[in-house]
Formats: structure tokens, sequence, C-alpha cells
């Protein structure tokens, strides 16, 4: 029953590129969904009437239901009004406000999960807020030590031993107590979040081809080889290290779950190919279940009505899908 699926909180970031339009195109393409924006609600009318979308637009109350067929909103005021197209750091606070009213939401239990659109980093920080990403905004709110960003597309899952460092910082990042932790968190939500009894990790080397017997680099014999190891003894299905350029082939794609990418630009340029306007990025390790688009906040395009919904599409089902199994 309708009524029976689970209430998903949703944020639709920065409030001058396209995360307003995609929510409101999203709801109207599943008005099945229960979807609750924590948002100004101003804001969502406006961008609903200018590009003569449709939506119904409902205002929400805490303790109050929230039915398919129309988006509730949690309200939340803008700092000014919002410009397509144009920043303004006087917004900065509102984008956080609404994460944290929307985090508030899931931890509390009035939603079970929370789904995110695009943010402007930089806008963020020019307003005075320190601010690296989501991944690590959401970790920071619930308390939550060590969380895992992955990005999911249509056949491929590319979690990330580290997330936004300098390229010159990566290797000195990987170590053996947080490379322990990234699998144990990735191996756990993929059980319990995804469902899969047994899943199965490809783990990608650092170097060129996985250090080459240590001509190329020591980290794989001296951290990974290690850790993969030792997880495996704790009864995890570990493939690797493998060397990052033999990786993405279709048949060793098909013999496994997810891959762990030692860095960010090692395994998503690739994911975003395979899975270009439909990736997503799901936050693991959390206490709760967060989903996202996977694109920024496409200021150019911003209040045209041109902006595409799918990624936020599937950030929504996805989200539902492990609330659901959850």
């Amino acid at each position: 029953m309708i009524a029976d699926l689970p209430i998903l909180a949703v944020t639709p970031g920065e409030p001058a590129g396209v995360g307003p339009e995609i929510l409101l195109k999203a709801a109207n393409r599943v008005p099945q969904f229960r979807l609750l924006a924590v948002a100004d609600i101003g804001l969502l009318r406006q961008t609903a009437d200018q590009l003569d979308l449709g939506t119904r637009i409902q205002r929400w109350q805490p303790g109050e239901s929230v039915n398919a067929g129309s988006l509730a909103c949690l309200h939340v005021d803008l700092a000014e009004p919002a410009t397509s197209g144009t920043l303004s750091a006087r917004n900065g606070a509102y984008v956080l406000e609404t994460l944290r009213q929307a985090t508030s939401l899931v931890q509390s239990g009035q939603a079970a999960a929370l789904v995110t659109g695009p943010v402007h980093k930089g806008i963020i920080n020019d307003a005075g807020h320190p601010f690296s990403g989501h991944t690590e905004f959401l970790a920071d709110l619930s308390d939550t030590p060590r969380v895992v960003m992955m990005l999911a597309a249509p056949g491929l899952r590319v979690a990330l031993a580290t997330t936004h460092l300098p390229l010159r910082d990566v290797a000195d990042a990987i170590t053996a107590e947080g490379l322990e932790k990234t699998l144990r968190i990735v191996h756990h939500d993929l059980k319990h979040r995804f469902g899969l009894s047994n899943p199965r990790i490809q783990v990608l080397g650092l170097n060129p081809h996985a250090g080459e017997g240590g001509h190329l680099g020591m980290e794989e014999i001296e951290i990974i080889e290690p850790v993969m190891e030792a997880c495996r003894a704790m009864g995890m299905d570990l493939v690797g290290p493998v060397p990052a350029d033999t990786a993405f082939n279709p048949p060793r794609l098909r013999d496994c779950d997810a891959v762990l990418a030692m860095y960010h630009d090692q395994g998503l340029p690739v994911l975003k190919h395979a899975g270009f306007g439909e990736a997503i990025n799901v936050t693991l390790g959390l206490p709760f279940i967060r989903t996202s688009v996977d694109h920024g906040t496409a200021l150019d395009i911003a209040g045209q009505g041109k902006a595409d919904e799918n990624s936020l599409l599937q950030a929504l089902s996805l989200a539902q899908e492990m609330a659901l199994h959850h």
C-alpha cells in the first residue's frame, strides 16, 4: 500500500541551481512516492510557476502525515530571494540549515531516508562555513567517526578509500587502520542495506599495475595486501589488489558486487562514464540512509527548464528500496 511506503526527506541544495527544478520534476514523475522537501516553500512554488510544472506543494508541520500525490514541504527561510544561476553567499547558511533539519527528521524516525540535491561548496565556504562536502558534513552532524563515499550506476558500484584530497596526499592517507575500517563499512552496508548475503568486493591497487611486485610502489605489499588478508580472515570475500586499468573490464565487474578504489579519480571517471545521467552517490556507514545526485548545481541552465531529473529519480528510487529492505 502507498501509505506504507517510506517517507523520503529531500533537500534541493543550492537554491540558485537546478536542485529545486529537478525535485519538482521528479515529484511529478513518482506521484506514488511520499516525499518531504526541506526547503523554502516560496522558492519551490516560484520555480513550479516559472517552469509551468504544476507540482502540488503543501506546507508540512512535524506530526502531520506525508501523503503521496503531492510534495510536502518543511519550510526553511531563505536569507534572501534566490535568482536562478546567480549565487549568493547569504544563502550558504540556508543550505546547511536544510541539511540539519532533514538529518534531524531521519535521526528521529520521522523520515526513513535522506536524499540530497546538489550544493555549491565554494559559496558555502565563501559564506564563512567550512564545508568539504555532504559526506563529511553529515558524518560530523551525526557524530559518525568514519563514512565511505560510494557511487552507483546500473551494474556498477564504486566505493572510495579516500575522498576529496589533493593527489599528492593520497598515498599518505592509505593506512592499514583506515583501509580496514573502510572495508568493514562497505561489507556491512552491502549486506545490510543492499541485501547481499555474501558481497564480493574487488579492491584496486594504488599504483600502476598494482605496484608491479614492489617496483612501482610498496603500498600494495606493505598495506593493502595485509589488510585484505586480515579481512578475509573475518569472512569477507575480497579480490585483489587489482590494477585499476584492468579492474573495470566487463568479466571482472560481472564477478563482483562493488569496487573499492583508492582515490577519487581512480574509480569515479569510469563510473560516471558508464552511468552518465543515472549515477548516484550513497554514503555508507551513517546511522541512516543517504543517497544523492552525482552532479553539480548546473548554474548555466538553472531556471530554464532544461535540467535532467534522472539522477535524482535514481537516488529516490534507491533510497526507497534501501528503506524498504532495512
